[in-house]
């Protein structure tokens, strides 16, 4: 039996079970888009591609799914690209569909041409995807089609890309089924018996986890490795989520946004450096000096791209799938699980925090000290591009693992807008918050409309200071001044929030904020929470040295 091109492709987004699809209509894709609402798959209508792409990324992340996004020709493809780069990083596998006037014409002058004669989307978009095609031919989809889910799935999993041209979106073929390929073998390090015997020689080790145990969803396999061998654990900002901060062997965060019990453990000696989904980039060890390298790393990734090449102790990699690498070896070790006593005087820092001198006005930690002690313990956070995030960082409790979303690596401003979305679609049980800020808000907040049409009932909690606050507190702390990132005219957020028709709240202090908070859970709309922060306030951000030289 033969089909169009553009019947497949919907038939297999409904297969997938994938329920909604993002993106904005263009001729050159209007035949995908009609064909959604005939398998009842609902069409999110962004305000902006890249928003559009970050939503269908939010989407995979919290479906644990394939996320799905469209752009037309031209623009609407490179407005895509940013999205992808980032989806990229965060190890989501999403496919971006873009469009093509036409196959038959190409090498002619064509209006937003896709095509090497154009703006060759293909080209541009391989370096932020596992796999960039054009589709050229009706009966080569399949292939192509096979070749992009193998990319997406295999090992570190990632976006995608396929340029389908207009007239080839027509064609009638053959048609087939290709499932998810999420039945293959995760790739397990042959060195595990190395790992352990690295461990159980360790006289002073300490766990340093990234992003990448997050992604990998290796919250009971850290926790039980760290309280076998009682290892200290830390994480990188992009690794915040992945470890309970009231477990008594956590040291708190390293890099941007770290705490100072971190720091102090690195200087005091460290014989084995376990680090887990971390490429070690500058903003995960910034601050980081001689003093701290530890005699050895073991280093537990899917890529062998950066091991290695950041901290020049010996290496010994554990290569592959991280959460079957470590349930290997939490396996062939037998370790399990045990209790320990605090590392570090918890108790008395808590104390010291809340005993701090009030301030006429709001501190960032504060702020985030209320959204959490309203919050309830599953909510998840998404943390955008900005200071506000670092201070979500320091400042905000994790009681449970994986409900903390933060990218210290590319750092899309404006990305977490459209993350929380896609994933309240995904997680309608759940309440999820944005962190984000003004400087973020003026990115894509216009993807607050995209909310407030489509009833998901995101909460929005944006710090607004009136400026680039990490751009220029790091440039006025390394160069004695800053140049244009202070907004002369600040946004009204809460106002800017009504225009779209999502509730509106703005906070001078704690109490307010606690109240926006219950309130938004209570009414389940979008809500939008703005938040006046002191705008001389120093964010954690200063180890990140700029020099001029």
């Amino acid at each position: 039996m033969k089909q169009r091109v553009y019947t497949i492709l919907v038939e297999h987004f409904k297969k997938w079970g994938i329920t909604h699809v993002f993106g904005i209509p263009g001729k050159s894709i209007s035949p995908l888009m009609l064909e959604l609402e005939n398998y009842d798959i609902q069409y999110v209508l962004g305000r902006h591609e890249a928003g559009c792409g970050f939503e269908a990324s939010g989407y995979a992340l919290a479906a644990k799914t394939m996320g799905i996004a469209i752009g037309t020709s031209g623009p609407g493809g490179t407005n895509l690209i940013t999205a992808a780069a980032q989806a990229k990083e965060f190890q989501l596998p999403v496919l971006f569909i873009t469009g093509q006037p036409s196959m038959q014409e190409t090498g002619r002058a064509l209006s937003q041409d896709s095509s090497q004669f154009g703006a060759d989307l293909v080209k541009m978009f391989e370096p932020v995807t596992l796999f960039s095609a054009r589709i050229e031919r009706g009966d080569t989809l399949y292939l192509y089609l096979k070749h992009a889910l193998e990319k997406a799935y295999t090992g570190e999993k990632g976006p995608v890309h396929l340029c389908i041209p207009f007239d080839v979106l027509m064609e009638e073929v053959e048609t087939f089924y290709l499932p998810l390929p999420d039945h293959i073998s995760p790739v397990v390090s042959p060195d595990i018996d190395k790992a352990i015997t690295l461990l159980d020689e360790a006289k002073k080790p300490v766990l340093f986890v990234g992003k990448g145990a997050v992604m990998s969803d290796t919250y009971d396999q850290l926790q039980t490795i760290a309280e076998h061998w009682g290892i200290p654990v830390m994480t990188t900002p992009g690794g915040k989520g992945a470890f309970p901060t009231h477990h008594p062997l956590y040291l708190g965060g390293y890099g941007l946004g770290g705490s100072k019990y971190a720091t102090d453990y690195l200087k005091s000696g460290v014989d084995l450096m376990i680090v887990v989904g971390s490429k070690l980039c500058d903003m995960s060890l910034s601050g980081f000096t001689a003093d701290m390298e530890p005699d050895k790393v073991l280093q537990f990734e899917y890529d062998i791209t950066f091991a290695g090449k950041t901290i020049q102790a010996p290496t010994q990699l554990i290569l592959g799938d991280i959460r079957s690498n470590l349930t290997q070896l939490i396996l062939r070790s037998g370790a399990t699980s045990k209790e320990h006593e605090m590392l570090t005087p918890r108790a008395q820092a808590a104390a010291a925090a809340s005993s701090q001198l009030e301030s006429t006005t709001l501190s960032a930690g504060a702020a985030f000290r209320s959204l959490r002690a309203v919050l309830p313990k599953e909510a998840v956070l998404f943390g955008d591009a900005g200071s506000h995030s670092f201070h979500a960082v320091q400042h905000f409790e994790i009681i449970e693992p994986g409900t903390f979303f933060f990218d210290e690596v590319f750092i899309a401003m404006g990305a977490a807008i459209g993350y929380s979305i896609g994933a309240k679609i995904a997680m309608q049980d759940c309440p999820v918050v944005c962190v984000t800020g003004d400087g973020c808000i003026m990115m894509h907040g216009t993807e607050i409309s995209t909310a407030v049409n489509h009833g998901i009932p995101v909460i929005f909690f944006v710090l607004n200071n009136g400026r680039l606050d990490m751009v220029e507190k790091g440039m006025s702390y390394n160069t004695g001044r800053s140049v244009g990132a202070v907004y002369e005219r600040p946004l009204d957020i809460s106002l800017f929030a009504q225009s779209m028709g999502a509730t509106a709240f703005r906070c001078e202090n704690e109490t307010d904020i606690k109240q926006a908070v219950q309130t938004a859970l209570q009414s389940n709309t979008v809500a939008v929470i703005e938040v006046m922060v002191d705008p001389q306030e120093i964010p954690p951000i200063l180890t990140r040295l700029l020099s001029l030289d």
